[in-house]
């Protein structure tokens, strides 16, 4: 049996707008992510019997509804569909969780996002990645971003997907003893939170801010608390709608300066963000690792 092992790897929201709401209920955004040096770690061993099981360091993620078997059962539907040439669907995935839950880092649209490109291979689905973002779409608004990986302005749900580069710079992560909940938060959304839509170059050109900090300080005052503790030393952001604290630093040396001085309940990581997905450049050399 096969067996592969892949990065699943983190983003961040340098800015995020909340523009407006669908009739569905469903809110429409206005986003810059990068991803960040970062990662869970995916094994993925192909096997013949047709049985689809997952495991897991963090028993919180292994349920009869996980993400990651839903999307590993809708890509074998497609796959059926289109009468791909693979005679074999069954894998057994291992995800060793390094990315917090409930943090803003994207974690679990990345597992999902990690398992549907390498499938996508490995099966000999022969998708598209604007194909294989439409099944994504369906699962998660964050899992097209992961598909595509590559830095992006992401407007709508999570459907438009416009590439850039942006310079790739250092930062500083806090990551609070608390886990937020997204779909906790978007109740919280009110007209007050709305921003006005803006074109890509004012985007780029503005100061970057997330307008769910203000929700999420106001709910949580233990994210206040470490948002004014970094902002000690360099202003400090929310990304996504989760409980990570980020800022942007000179230099590696400096972010580990911070990073060194955090308080002890609480932990923290320096990173590099990436115009790339680091799984991205895997798959685009062929480097699948198999054990």
């Amino acid at each position: 049996m096969a067996s592969y092992c892949l990065p699943s790897p983190a983003k961040i929201n340098l800015l995020l707008h909340i523009i407006g709401c669908k009739k569905n209920g469903y809110h429409k955004l206005q986003t810059v992510v990068q991803f960040i040096n970062y990662s869970d770690i995916i094994n993925i061993t192909v096997t013949k019997n047709n049985v689809i099981s997952l495991s897991s360091n963090n028993n919180k993620i292994i349920s009869q509804n996980n993400l990651v078997i839903k999307a590993i059962k809708l890509l074998k539907y497609f796959c059926l569909k289109n009468k791909c040439t693979n005679k074999y669907f069954g894998v057994h995935i291992k995800i060793n969780k390094i990315i917090p839950m409930g943090s803003g880092l994207g974690g679990a649209s990345s597992n999902v996002a990690t398992i549907l490109l390498v499938l996508n291979k490995i099966w000999h689905c022969n998708l598209t990645l604007p194909n294989l973002a439409k099944i994504g779409l369906l699962l998660g608004t964050d899992i097209p971003l992961f598909i595509h990986g590559h830095t992006a302005i992401i407007e709508g749900i999570g459907e438009i997907n416009t590439q850039i580069s942006l310079e790739e710079k250092w930062y500083i992560v806090i990551i609070p003893p608390i886990e937020i909940s997204t779909t906790q938060i978007f109740s919280y959304i009110n007209t007050n939170n709305y921003s006005t839509k803006k074109t890509h170059t004012e985007l780029l050109s503005s100061t970057y801010y997330n307008d769910f900090e203000s929700i999420v300080v106001r709910k949580f005052p233990i994210i206040k608390k470490y948002m004014l503790w970094l902002s000690q030393y360099v202003p400090a952001r929310l990304t996504g709608t989760g409980s990570c604290i980020f800022a942007e630093c000179d230099n590696q040396n400096i972010a580990y300066s911070i990073l060194f001085k955090k308080p002890s309940e609480v932990r923290g990581f320096v990173t590099k963000s990436k115009n790339i997905s680091p799984l991205h450049n895997i798959l685009k050399n062929k480097k699948i690792i198999s054990n």
